[in-house]
């Protein structure tokens, strides 16, 4: 595998940190965000101190010039998920805001009372609460397509669920903690073939995958820029062009309006009735370069880079007594949750910390999947593209150490 992994960790000034002022960094914590490169941290800084003007309206230079920045961005993240169109993509601060918009759009103007949402056993939080808070203002109904052991969706189930008052599934492309890529495509196509439109919330998939809307032929997605490698506080929601011009704004100020009397507002065209206010014209161009950035790499590379990760600690981890692994699916990120018999997953990352390696304990936002599988909460190890098998190893040393600590 032609994988500069040295070229690549030199690019990301994080990875020097000593913890403890003793340890090197080892950071497995990338499901919950990932570090940044100087290319990405570069752009940000030349965009505050070249071209810092609000966009759009301005006939000023600096306004122009942030404005062809900040468009460019857009075409960049179109083109990045085959978009057919730039207009499509929204920026928000992250999945969070984009699934709560879709969320209070969609339901306000095609659902009532007793109309129903697909959603999956292994949802974030942030993809059940907005459902949830819906369903006690509106009265739609939730249901909830079931897991198996090995953290695969039960899509047996999941075709029996449809019926003529279900208007929509809202699903993960990948689970944050099984780390379980579902079937995105077939369930695309089996929503579809009812007439039902899908939310995919891409947040943990972004990163590691080809992401490909127009080949899915999906109807809404969501990620944050802060799970590949971007800044934190921005997001993109895509959205077909057909669904984006019948549904109705989500926030209302300045930018989204064409025109404003007192009697009435009509609302701009695509994508700006989504974009009320200041947008985060600095982020999106630090986004823009952080996707530059993995596609250069390339998303085929990274895959194949992170998979071989994910079986050798794998590998290293089922060697360990008492430790079961939740989340063993055939397709899946590289993402590890697991417990030890015994340890409180808490006290784990308190001692690996010690040892300078970060990983993260917890519900991890998902606390109706750790009552399925009657727990309270995991370990959790996540890989990305600038991780090494000597990391990997270093971790497995570590966790070995913790443990006849805690044992």
């Amino acid at each position: 595998m032609s994988y500069n992994i040295e070229k690549i960790r030199a690019d990301f000034p994080a990875l020097d940190i000593k913890i403890h002022d003793k340890y090197p960094l080892i950071y497995l914590d990338n499901a919950a965000t990932t570090q940044k490169p100087r290319q990405m941290l570069d752009t940000e800084y030349i965009a505050y101190t070249t071209r810092n003007a609000n966009i759009h309206r301005g006939v000023h230079t600096l306004s122009q010039q942030a404005t062809m920045a900040h468009e460019h961005a857009r075409e960049v993240i179109a083109k990045f998920i085959n978009a057919k169109e730039s207009a499509e993509i929204l920026f928000t601060r992250g999945t969070t805001e984009g699934i709560n918009m879709v969320a209070s759009i969609f339901c306000s103007s095609q659902m009532r009372s007793g109309d129903e949402v697909i959603l999956s056993a292994m949802e974030h939080h942030s993809n059940i609460v907005p459902w949830q808070l819906q369903a006690e203002a509106r009265g739609i109904k939730l249901k909830v397509v079931p897991c198996f052991d090995n953290g695969e969706l039960d899509m047996e189930t999941m075709r029996s669920m449809f019926s003529d008052r279900t208007k929509l599934v809202s699903i993960c492309y990948a689970s944050n903690v099984l780390g379980t890529v579902n079937p995105v495509k077939e369930i695309i196509a089996v929503a579809h073939s009812h007439g039902v439109p899908v939310l995919l919330d891409a947040a943990q998939a972004i990163a590691h995958r080809k992401v490909d809307v127009t080949d899915l032929d999906v109807d809404f997605l969501a990620f944050s820029g802060h799970k590949i490698y971007g800044p934190t506080g921005i997001g993109v929601l895509y959205g077909k062009r057909e669904w984006l011009e019948k549904l109705p704004p989500y926030h209302g100020g300045g930018e989204m309006i064409e025109h404003v009397s007192w009697e009435k507002t009509t609302y701009n065209e695509l994508p700006y009735k989504y974009e009320a206010g200041t947008p985060d014209f600095i982020n999106s161009v630090a986004l823009a370069e952080s996707i530059n950035y993995v596609s250069n790499i390339g998303l085929n590379e990274i895959q194949a880079y992170e998979s071989m990760l994910l079986s050798y600690a794998t590998e290293q981890m089922l060697g360990i007594d008492g430790l079961k692994i939740y989340g063993t699916s055939v397709d899946k990120e590289a993402v590890i949750s697991f417990l030890v018999d015994g340890v409180h997953p808490y006290d784990l990352g308190v001692l690996l910390d010690q040892q300078g390696v970060a990983i993260r304990t917890g519900h991890h936002c998902a606390q109706p999947l750790m009552q399925r599988f009657g727990i309270e909460g995991t370990a959790r190890v996540s890989f990305a593209l600038y991780n090494t098998k000597q990391e990997v190893e270093s971790f497995i040393k570590a966790l070995n150490k913790s443990l006849t600590i805690l044992r």
